[in-house]
C-alpha cells in the first residue's frame, strides 16, 4: 500500500487499512498488509487498525537513517540495497528443526551458503544477533539471509578456520565529528535526531540550505543529550562561491539532502548533482577525499550522479519500493529493519578486515566469521577495493553471504561487514 501524494497522505493508508481489515465480506483467512507510512507519529494508530495484518514501513525514518549510517560508514547503502534487492540474497524467515538444542554461537558456524542472523519465536517476535550461548528452542525459527530459500541447508562440518590468524580484539576510543548538511527536506530532523544518538560528545553538526523558515526550524531541531551542537547557515548550495566559504574538506562527513519538499524530484536530483559537482571540484583543488553521502530521489539519476565521485548514494524512493516489496512477501522484514536501524538494537557496521584477522596472506570467510563469533558479532558479508572496479551491480564492491569456503587476499583498505550490538 504506497503513500499517496497530498496535504494528509497517512490518512488515507490508515483508512484503507481499516477498510481492508474490517471489511464484512473479506477473507477468513489473515492477510499480509504491507503499507508506507511517512510520519511515524501516525505509526501507533495504523498499528491499531491493523493489528497483526499490518507490517508498517515508516519511509521517512528508514532513509533517515540509512543516510545517518551510511554518512558515517561509506558503503553502507550498498548492504541494504543488496539485502532488499530481489536479484541479489535476502533476509528469510524459516523454520530450522535441526538447530534445535544447539546454542546460537554453533548455529551461527553451521551454514557455509547462507548466514544466521537471528531468531524469531512464535509471537513474532524478532532477535537479532542474540548472546552465542542461548540454546535454539524447537518453537525458533531462523532469520536467514540467502541467494533463494533452496541455498538454506546445513553445512558447516568442514569448516576449515585458521586460528592462528584470528586477531584478538581492541576497543577504540570514539571521536568528536564535524558533519555538514548541504540542502534540507522533511527527513532532515529525523536525521539530526538519528545523528545526535551516534556522536561523541564535543561533534559538531552544521546545516547550510537556502529553504524558508530554516533558522528557526534548526533552533527547535530535538536531539539526544548534549553531545551535538547544531547550528545553521542560510546558502545557496548549487553556489560554488557559497559552498567554499563553508570550509567544507574540514568537516569529517559530508550529507548533501534534496529539496524534495520545495522542488519536484527531477529539479530537486538536478540541484543535488550541481552541489556534487562542486564538491568534487573542492575536492580536486584542496588535493584531499571528502566523505560525501548524497540523498538522490530517482534512481535513474544515480549513474549520472557517479561522476561526482560521492562516497555513497542513498536512493530514497527505490528503498522505500524494495522495503514495501520484501515485506510483502515477509511478514517479519519490517520488525528486522527496525530492529536493524536501531541504535538499542544490533546494527550493521563495516570495519576493516585486518582489525579481525591478519591480511598478510589469503584467509576464508571462515575465519573471519570465527574471529566475529568470538567477539559477539556475526560477520555478513565484505567490501573489497579489487571487486569495486567491476561491479556491475553499482554496491561499491560489496559482497553480502560470500562463500565461506573461499580463501580471498584482502587490503588494509577492505572492510569485514558485521551485524553487532556496538
Amino acid at each position: 500500500m504506497l503513500s499517496p501524494e497530498g496535504d494528509d497522505p497517512d490518512s488515507q493508508v490508515i483508512k484503507t487499512v481499516l477498510a481492508l481489515a474490517n471489511d464484512p465480506n473479506r477473507r477468513t483467512a489473515a492477510y499480509n498488509i504491507a503499507a508506507e507510512i511517512r510520519d511515524g507519529k501516525n505509526a501507533e494508530v495504523a498499528r491499531v487498525v491493523g493489528g497483526a495484518e499490518v507490517q508498517l514501513v515508516l519511509a521517512d525514518q528508514l532513509i533517515s537513517r540509512i543516510v545517518v549510517h551510511s554518512s558515517r560508514q561509506s558503503g553502507l547503502s550498498g548492504v541494504y540495497s543488496e539485502l532488499l534487492d530481489f536479484d541479489g540474497c535476502e533476509i528469510y524467515t524459516t523454520e530450522q528443526p535441526d538447530l534445535t538444542g544447539k546454542t546460537f554461537g554453533e548455529a551461527v558456524m553451521a551454514y557455509e551458503h547462507c548466514t544466521l542472523i537471528g531468531l524469531c519465536d512464535q509471537t513474532g517476535r524478532v532477535n537479532l544477533n542474540p548472546p552465542s550461548d542461548l540454546v535454539i528452542g524447537k518453537d525458533m525459527r531462523g532469520i536467514i539471509i540467502a541467494e533463494d530459500d533452496a541455498a538454506i541447508k546445513l553445512g558447516g562440518a568442514g569448516a576449515k578456520i585458521d586460528t592462528a590468524a584470528i586477531l584478538r580484539h581492541q576497543l577504540v576510543e570514539a571521536k568528536p565529528e564535524r558533519t555538514l548538511i548541504l540542502g534540507w527536506n522533511r527527513r532532515g530532523p529525523i536525521i539530526t535526531y538519528e545523528l545526535s544518538r551516534y556522536v561523541a560528545p564535543g561533534s559538531i553538526l552544521t546545516i547550510a540550505a537556502d529553504t524558508p523558515g530554516l533558522e528557526q526550524e534548526v533552533a527547535g531541531l530535538p536531539v539526544v543529550g548534549d553531545n551535538l551542537s547544531v547550528s545553521c547557515r542560510i546558502t545557496d548550495t548549487s553556489s560554488s562561491t557559497a559552498l567554499a566559504s563553508l570550509d567544507v574538506p574540514s568537516y569529517d562527513h559530508v550529507l548533501v539532502l534534496g529539496y524534495s519538499e520545495t522542488m519536484a524530484a527531477q529539479p530537486a536530483d538536478t540541484r543535488t548533482l550541481v552541489t556534487l559537482l562542486h564538491l568534487r571540484k573542492i575536492a580536486d583543488d584542496a588535493g584531499t577525499h571528502i566523505s560525501i553521502v548524497s540523498e538522490m530521489i530517482d534512481v535513474r539519476n544515480r549513474e549520472l550522479a557517479a561522476v561526482t565521485k560521492a562516497d555513497d548514494f542513498v536512493v530514497s524512493n527505490r528503498l522505500v519500493s524494495l522495503m514495501l516489496a520484501q515485506a510483502s512477501e515477509n511478514q517479519h522484514l519490517a520488525a528486522i529493519f527496525d530492529d536493524l536501524l536501531d541504535e538499542e538494537g544490533s546494527e550493521i557496521y563495516m570495519r576493516p578486515v585486518g582489525d579481525y584477522v591478519a591480511i598478510d596472506h589469503p584467509v576464508t570467510f571462515w575465519t573471519i566469521a570465527e574471529s566475529a563469533r568470538l567477539r559477539g558479532e556475526i560477520a555478513i558479508g565484505h567490501r573489497r577495493v579489487r571487486a569495486a572496479q567491476n561491479d556491475e551491480r553499482a554496491l561499491g564492491g560489496v559482497t553480502v553471504n560470500p562463500l565461506k569456503s573461499q580463501a580471498l587476499a584482502y587490503l588494509p583498505e577492505d572492510r569485514v561487514i558485521v551485524l553487532a550490538r556496538d
